[in-house]
């Protein structure tokens, strides 16, 4: 089993870190002594936010421009890693697509591409990465999952599924990698302040009246995550409401859970 010693010069890839938990995490990692790969869709946030990590951390960053919900973008970024001679010791399967609103009115195609990037690239990014850890007997993965993956939420039915699938998948590798040396994190945040939330916010303006102790720091999501991360817990819910939510989802009968979750998720379509 992985331990939770504070590593150095270890490389740590991560998706959708140009902003928000990302970004967030890309910066605690380098504080903690990693090297990254920073991997998102926007090149020129990607650029700026390698030079601004470096300068304050001194450590070596590789920027790589990816759009996860090409089919075979995770296969070739891994490629390009291997090429480069990248070594990736930490994997933080970040990136992620929500949309808000009835599922039915969202079309066929905005549902495939939720599942594409939240489920298919997630799962190709540790069928790429995992195996190369393994065989040198030490890694970890950090798959940032959401407290949906725990309930069900209308008016992100497809967002909801996906980030259960992940949190599953993440806890049966958990299990599955005991004794390779490899660990496997879920992290579960509950809303944070990101630009996903606001994006969200701004085509549903009924949402923007959350409680303040609702809503996140995006770096404390990721102290959160890295602490995690660094451990090997299997399983990280950030935040007091968000650990009690999760916990009523599990304790009450699944009609309660249902119930109290569809009167919240009709007021938000």
């Amino acid at each position: 089993m992985a331990t939770g010693k504070r590593l150095r010069r270890e490389t740590a890839l991560i998706t959708g870190a140009s902003s928000g938990i990302g970004a967030a995490l890309a910066h605690r990692f380098a504080a903690g002594g990693c090297d990254l790969v920073l991997v998102a869709r926007d090149a020129a946030a990607l650029r700026a936010l390698a030079r601004a990590i470096a300068a304050e951390h001194g450590v070596r960053i590789v920027t790589a421009r990816a759009d996860l919900l090409r089919p075979r973008a995770a296969v070739t970024l891994a490629t390009a890693m291997r090429r480069r001679r990248v070594r990736v010791d930490i994997l933080v399967n970040n990136a992620g697509v929500n949309e808000l609103g009835a599922f039915v009115r969202m079309a066929a195609e905005r549902h495939r591409e939720i599942i594409a990037v939240n489920v298919v690239a997630a799962t190709t990014m540790l069928a790429c990465f995992l195996p190369p850890m393994i065989r040198r007997g030490h890694g970890r993965v950090l798959n940032v999952c959401s407290i949906a993956s725990f309930l069900p939420v209308p008016s992100m039915a497809t967002y909801a599924a996906t980030k259960a699938y992940l949190l599953s998948l993440s806890e049966s590798l958990s299990e599955e990698l005991a004794e390779t040396g490899v660990s496997v994190t879920a992290l579960c945040p509950g809303v944070t302040q990101t630009r996903m939330k606001a994006e969200i916010e701004k085509a549903n303006p009924q949402l923007v009246g959350l409680p303040g102790i609702a809503v996140a720091d995006a770096e404390a999501v990721a102290a959160e995550g890295y602490a995690a991360c660094m451990h090997g817990e299997a399983v990280r819910v950030p935040g007091l409401v968000n650990q009690l939510a999760t916990l009523s989802g599990r304790a009450l009968p699944r009609w309660a859970v249902r119930r109290v979750a569809g009167a919240l998720g009709r007021r938000a379509v």
